[in-house]
């Protein structure tokens, strides 16, 4: 069942469990994440990047998640991923979805609230939450203009006060994780200044400071350990595309060279759409999310 966002977040679940929030970019990767779901009865949140909006259209790719969504008895909630142009966000809360992350992350810490609070304002009086980034991820964008990854880290006391004033729903922080594979040498090196994949020092000053729920984004590759520790710091959301691109590949290429008679898509993917729902059991189970399902709050909360 499709839900608002403010059924499968809230203050009881901060610290027990989490709920993953995993990319899709089509069909197949969609049925895989719900199928997922429906098997190990757990909510979940299905999010769309920028570029699967400029890929899929963003009235085909939602309409996909709500039709799979209204077939199965879990709570699935939509969400929108990173994204910088207002009007954009617009039009994605027209559509129905029921979180926007607005990213002015880039930004200097007055304009990233000017923007932010901008955003919470349009999308609260239509009931809908907003998630937004304080210091800033990694990404294999970043190697020509980044020299450590320290300098990106999320400061407590700032987070703090940017809620305060902004107002915003969920807070995405950035404590060492990274965003993709990290395939540039320059941001390896980067990474490697970092003791750890995830500062867990660092995130739980944070989470003393904000009183909201965490978001943490590039959570693959994050060794699970980690991330058990890091549900225990506030973070309710894990952001998770890249594991699951990984294991959809790894089962697309192998049905391929396997059966290289095969030429029906149907065919040649519904390999791949299992290996991707394997891996998302996987996630559902390390952040205890599985079994879940029934603990959704009957009403969202602003």
């Amino acid at each position: 069942m499709l839900v608002h966002i403010g059924r499968l977040i809230n203050k009881k679940m901060v610290g027990k469990y989490a709920v993953p929030a995993f990319n899709t970019s089509n069909l197949e990767t969609t049925q895989g994440i719900i199928r997922a779901a429906v098997a190990q009865k757990a909510p979940v949140i299905v999010q769309t990047s920028v570029g699967t909006i400029e890929y899929a259209g963003i009235e085909e790719i939602a309409a996909i998640i709500k039709a799979e969504a209204r077939e199965v008895d879990v709570p699935i909630a939509l969400h929108q991923d990173h994204c910088k142009d207002f009007d954009l966000i617009k039009k994605l809360i027209a559509v129905g979805y029921s979180s926007v992350m607005v990213d002015a992350s880039a930004l200097d810490y007055k304009e990233n609230v000017k923007l932010t609070k901008a955003v919470v304002a349009y999308a609260h009086k239509r009931g809908v939450w907003v998630q937004a980034e304080l210091g800033r991820l990694l990404g294999n964008e970043d190697w020509q203009t980044v020299k450590s990854g320290d300098d990106l880290m999320t400061d407590p006391k700032q987070a703090a006060k940017f809620v305060q004033e902004t107002g915003v729903d969920t807070l995405a922080v950035a404590v060492g994780s990274f965003h993709g594979i990290p395939v540039n040498p320059q941001i390896r090196k980067i990474l490697t200044t970092l003791k750890e994949h995830i500062d867990l020092h660092r995130l739980k000053l944070i989470h003393e400071h904000v009183k909201i729920p965490l978001v943490l984004h590039g959570a693959s590759g994050v060794p699970d350990h980690q991330m058990v520790a890091a549900i225990k710091n506030g973070v309710a959301v894990f952001n998770i595309d890249t594991d699951l691109r990984v294991a959809f590949n790894k089962s697309l290429r192998k049905n391929i060279k396997d059966n290289p008679q095969i030429y029906d898509p149907r065919k040649l993917l519904r390999p791949a759409t299992d290996g991707l729902q394997k891996m998302a059991e996987q996630k559902l189970k390390l952040l205890k999310a599985n079994n879940k399902a029934k603990l959704i709050i009957k009403k969202p909360t602003l």
